[in-house]
């Protein structure tokens, strides 16, 4: 009966993500009938469409869909492996080294991939100097690298703000920046987001097993056979390259990954083998109608996607806190 259930819930949440994805190429500017982007799809459509689908709304549902998922899976992994419900995958300052090398490419005048490439850069030294502090031999310490990966961003969060000080004729642009959007989003940023994405969070799946053995106790993971420290190295340096990827290209979006696994997990259980691609699926979803809305709601202005996903997430943020409290109030 379990299984049945969430063979329903993995038919629905695949409906959804194909559901969205057609109603998020369909609206925009120019409003493309159902039956005109299947014809399209089928290669017997062309024309204006075809090209306004292809080159610019067919990429833009791609990245939303791939950072939603990345996001979601690696805030999973992180809420398991940190031990927190309120971690997610900018908790090891990944989002402000990402933030500082996209404000001193945009302050160069580097252009989109200078840009994406500075912020994947930056984000992945930030996250290989937390995880020097806080190892301990052989071992990592996972509060250290919590507290770590707070202060950094704390200190680069100022640098930032120094930086957009000292320029003004660019501060605009990077405040949009850091409150995340698909609007540049091109063929080749697929092509360099995919691969890293897709690999990176289907290598982590792997260790899902693994995950679920250390959530009961690292020395009960231990006796079990399952090398907590490599399992850790593994799943943090994986997760890192994954959410750098995401910000790389979408900028910083935030809640996604906090929120996400949450929601999945009052769906289909704890389990992480079956935790994980729900929560992809979800967060795919999520972002491709949370990127929707940015397009829809002040047409022909566009708004930040953060704004959006800081709508939803903010309040469920504030519930989880309650929660948590009332939990502890009645043990």
């Amino acid at each position: 009966m379990a299984k049945l259930r969430r063979s329903m819930f993995f038919t629905l949440a695949i409906l959804a993500l194909i559901f969205t994805a057609l109603i998020s190429i369909s609206l925009g500017a120019v409003k493309i009938p159902l039956e005109e982007i299947i014809a399209v799809f089928t290669g017997s459509g062309g024309g204006t469409n075809r090209t306004i689908i292809f080159n610019l709304r067919l990429p833009r549902v791609l990245a939303s869909a791939l950072v939603g998922l990345g996001l979601s899976v690696v805030g999973t992994f992180f809420q398991g492996l940190l031990r927190n419900p309120m971690a997610d995958p900018y908790v090891l300052g990944i989002s402000s080294g990402a933030a500082f090398g996209a404000t001193l490419a945009i302050i160069l005048g580097l252009g989109l991939f200078g840009l994406s490439f500075a912020a994947f850069v930056s984000s992945l030294l930030v996250v290989f100097f937390v995880y020097i502090i806080s190892r301990s031999g052989r071992k990592i310490s996972m509060n250290t690298m919590l507290l770590a990966g707070i202060a950094i961003s704390a200190f680069i969060s100022a640098l930032i703000s120094l930086l957009m000080l000292l320029n003004h004729e660019e501060f605009n642009r990077i405040i949009f920046w850091t409150m995340g959007g698909f609007n540049i989003t091109s063929w080749n940023t697929i092509a360099f987001s995919a691969p890293i994405i897709l690999i990176g969070s289907s290598i982590m799946y792997v260790f899902s097993r693994d995950l679920n053995v250390i959530l009961t106790g690292e020395e009960t993971a231990e006796h079990l056979g399952v090398n907590t420290e490599l399992v850790k190295r593994i799943i943090l340096i994986l997760g890192s390259l994954v959410t750098a990827t995401c910000v790389s290209i979408g900028g910083i979006i935030g809640f996604v990954g906090l929120i996400i696994p949450h929601i999945s997990r009052l769906v289909v259980g704890p389990d992480n083998r079956i935790l994980l691609p729900f929560s992809g699926l979800v967060g795919a979803t999520f972002l491709i109608f949370a990127d929707t809305l940015v397009r829809f709601l002040l047409r022909p202005t566009e708004i930040p996607i953060g704004i959006i996903t800081a709508s939803f997430g903010g309040p469920f943020f504030l519930y989880l806190l309650i929660r948590n409290k009332r939990n502890k109030e009645g043990m």
